[in-house]
């Protein structure tokens, strides 16, 4: 079964030669709005996750990965098999890797945008996603931070691209 990563970032710094190395080694990119336009544009292909929910970005924005099929997705522990037999039976695929970083609420707060502007950086998306990747730590790996993508890399190669023998210190 080929690897999926779902990439949804707010910072675009490195995501593309992430996402290039990713696909590279076989994986599939999942993404939302921006950064599958970021990443689609540079010619990368790209699967938008309404095309694996069945169900379209909606809400300017507000709602796009909320959605079962991510979150089983994410949560599904690999090691068990009544997990993996309600995968199949809800024709859900695994999701292994989770790059996010979020809306810069505070950021805003402090450029003085009105309350109504302000509020649309509260991120619920981004947290959610991180904290089912998080619990499923075993299987899923986290990544928030641009500076962590080349190390990252280094120890998917190391790990051929199996993400349960990446260290815990890098998850």
């Amino acid at each position: 079964m080929a690897k999926r990563a779902l990439i949804s970032v707010f910072y675009k710094d490195g995501v593309l030669e992430l996402a290039q190395y990713l696909i590279e080694k076989g994986w599939e990119i999942l993404s939302t709005g921006g950064t599958k336009k970021h990443l689609a544009d540079a010619g990368l292909p790209v699967t938008d996750v309404s095309a694996v929910t069945g169900f379209p970005e909606c809400l300017d924005g507000r709602v796009k990965t909320l959605h079962p099929k991510i979150h089983a997705g994410l949560l599904a522990i690999r090691a068990n098999a009544e997990h993996m037999k309600t995968m199949s039976e809800l024709s859900v695929d695994t999701i292994d890797l989770v790059c996010v970083n979020l809306y810069p609420f505070f950021e805003k707060v402090q450029a003085g945008l009105s309350f109504n502007e302000t509020v649309e950086f509260i991120d619920i998306g981004g947290p959610t996603m991180l904290r089912s990747a998080a619990k499923n730590h075993a299987d899923v790996l986290v990544l928030t931070d641009v500076a962590d993508y080349e190390e990252v890399k280094t120890a998917l190669t190391a790990a051929e691209q199996d993400t349960s023998k990446i260290p815990l210190d890098l998850k």
